[in-house]
């Protein structure tokens, strides 16, 4: 088989043309590295490729040519047999009890031929909430400043945002992802470059909270708090080891003295979270013993997860290691769970709102512990575009189709299933990923990747049974240039559109008018991959751009321009200021159901609060609020921000 017949097989698509218009042909070492790292996918014959049953809208599934009629199939989940049948015909038709979830099924033809193919039983449509229209207050977790946290916002500075929120009439905080780190790579700070999606970063544990724990356990521990409490950037790598040494002192405190009640509750965190927590606390261990290298380069018993040596490590001397990852995770569950439980007896209709990031990093737990269905020779990235001439390369391992299909779907399920267990929305980052992912292979500059296309329908039915399963909004980032039907699939399944107000420009600049926006989607002026309103205004991000030898995208009398057009569609509208608050009382007119407003907006902050294409030369994910979080109420216009957001504030 050629190299070009190859791609077909994988659905890799080597040419394509960029959003600059000039046709791109991947490399022929590229395209081998790429179809190198992606696994084989058995092809179907029988069936066109993984199986979806909506309920209540899909009866049937079409049978190809290729089968011999009559066939026999069955649907089984692990070893239990959940349905069977024949089909005389060239369509499976369903019977009406198929129970939702993730399933295997088997055909076998009239000549004995027989194959297999995952089935994903869903709902119609994923949940969409039970309001009208709302506003979200999004906020930077880790620039909280409060009197009591250890120098990094934490899971008690969340509930207290969550009261600031519902106070000044939001249904809801936004939140960047949550995702694990690396505890030992302070320079690793973005939370979009997690070591798993799976489970939370512990940097956000209030420690002092931890029944357990006492101040005496940690004598200098409120001074060494105090200390990183100062300044304007967060101090991670002081903050990280003080932090994780209040919850070695917890946990030990813990193992000595917990009541039957706190030990059982822990027991149970980890009997539902199951093999997934076994093995990451497996991991994190064995990533602390053998530091400094990546997982393939461990001992061979340790390349890939194994349950019997997993097993092993837990009954042996590094039991109790294993036990405190264990630990730290339940405490971190249990905390952010509080402060979604106050969202809901405070009657917030979203309560938390979560991203999601669009992969992991290669030499973590996801993809260790799913190298079929992650390849780390594989990094998500795009292609050439307008303000990024080379491509980019995110250095993220994202999912594959194969190794999915061959699990049927059940890691993508997982990953979403921690995504939503604590909120009411979530959004995913770079939701075209669902369709295709640009790929970039290690060694090789961004623009020489290719499209992978992704079994599309069969990610929004999974998408679409988790988010109906946890009651959970999702909201797919779908900016840029996005696939004709693309937003018409997203919405048919029931997931939301990411409207950001400085994106939605005509050709001519101008910005588009109320009745543009859709109803289900998010609205928010900027993200913080763009500057904050108050920067806009003063010219501050293109100046920043400008010292840092990045190209802005756009110079002063292009500026100039787009504020002349801000305030156009503000008069047109009949709001004669330009201000923060006449902007939110612009997109809370919109019709869609969500509008997330920027805490730094609010303050008047001017540094976004990451600037893409930069690494050290701007302090991303560090800086703080201006204010501590008991001014924050006095540090705003509470009355010009309730006027704004007058038709959807709950109070």
């Amino acid at each position: 088989m050629d190299l070009l017949a190859k791609a077909r097989t994988k659905g890799v698509q080597s040419e394509f043309v960029d959003a600059l218009g000039k046709l791109r042909v991947t490399a022929p070492d590229a395209l081998t590295s790429i179809l190198n790292a992606l696994p084989e996918q058995r092809p179907y014959r029988f069936v066109s490729g993984a199986v979806v049953v909506r309920i209540g809208r899909q009866p049937h599934t079409d049978l190809t040519e290729a089968a011999k009629l009559p066939l026999r199939w069955s649907v089984t989940n692990d070893t239990v047999l959940v349905a069977q049948g024949e089909a005389r015909e060239r369509a499976i038709v369903w019977p009406d009890n198929l129970p939702s979830g993730y399933h295997r099924l088997k055909l076998v033809d009239a000549s004995g031929a027989a194959e297999e193919a995952p089935l994903i039983v869903a709902p119609e449509r994923a949940f969409t909430g039970d309001f009208d229209r709302s506003w979200l207050l999004a906020v930077q977790l880790y620039s909280v400043r409060s009197a009591r946290n250890w120098g990094i916002g934490d899971f008690t500075d969340l509930a207290d945002l969550v009261a600031l929120a519902q106070e000044l009439g939001a249904d809801g905080v936004g939140l960047n992802p949550l995702h694990v780190l690396f505890d030992d790579r302070p320079s690793d700070c973005s939370p979009y470059s997690p070591n798993s999606r799976l489970f939370l970063n512990p940097l956000y544990i209030d420690v002092e909270k931890i029944p357990e724990f006492s101040s005496d356990l940690l004598p200098d521990a409120r001074a060494t708090a105090a200390s990183l409490r100062e300044g304007d950037r967060v101090r991670y790598r002081e903050a990280g080891p003080l932090k994780w040494r209040g919850l070695r002192a917890a946990f030990d405190a813990f193992k000595a003295k917990a009541g039957l009640g706190r030990r059982q509750a822990f027991d149970a965190f980890r009997l539902e979270r199951g093999s997934l927590l076994s093995r990451f606390a497996c991991f994190e261990v064995l990533r602390h013993r053998f530091t400094g290298r990546p997982w393939w380069e461990w001992p061979s018993e340790w390349q890939r997860p194994d349950e019997t040596k997993c097993a092993e490590l837990r009954a042996g001397p590094d039991h109790d290691e294993v036990e405190f990852v264990e630990f730290v995770q339940w405490t971190a569950d249990w905390q952010l769970a509080a402060a979604r439980e106050l969202a809901g007896r405070l009657g917030m209709k979203v309560g938390l709102y979560l991203d999601v990031a669009v992969g992991v990093q290669s030499d973590g737990f996801d993809a260790w512990n799913e190298q079929g269905a992650i390849s780390r020779h594989l990094a998500v990235g795009a292609p050439p575009d307008v303000l990024n001439t080379v491509g980019q390369d995110w250095g993220l391992a994202g999912f594959n189709a194969g190794g999915l299909e061959a699990q049927s779907f059940v890691p993508f399920a997982d990953m979403l299933a921690a995504s939503m267990r604590h909120a009411g929305a979530i959004r995913l980052d770079h939701v075209l990923g669902l369709k295709r992912l640009y790929l970039v292979p290690r060694g090789f500059k961004p623009d020489n990747g290719a499209y992978v296309q992704m079994p599309f329908e069969a990610l929004l039915a999974a998408v679409a049974r988790e988010s109906a399963a946890h009651k959970c909004i999702v909201i797919g980032e779908d900016l840029g240039t996005v696939p004709e039907g693309f937003r018409e699939t997203m919405q048919d399944w029931g997931i939301w559109s990411y409207l950001v107000m400085m994106f939605e420009r005509d050709d001519a600049g101008r910005f588009r008018n109320l009745d543009h926006y859709r109803s289900n989607a998010l609205v928010t002026l900027n993200t913080h991959d763009l500057c904050t309103y108050a920067g806009w205004r003063s010219f501050s991000d293109l100046k920043m751009k400008l010292s840092l030898g990045l190209d802005p995208g756009e110079n002063e009398e292009a500026r100039w321009h787009a504020l002349g057009m801000l305030d156009e569609i503000l008069r047109f509208n009949s709001i004669q200021a330009n201000d923060l608050y006449s902007v939110l009382d612009f997109l809370s007119r919109t019709p869609s159901r969500l509008l997330a407003v920027s805490l730094e907006d609010l303050l008047g902050v001017v540094d976004q609060p990451n600037i893409p294409g930069t690494i050290d030369e701007h302090p991303n994910w560090r800086q703080r609020l201006p204010v501590a979080l008991d001014k924050i109420a006095s540090s705003i216009d509470r009355g010009a921000l309730k006027a704004a957001t007058r038709e959807r504030s709950h109070r």
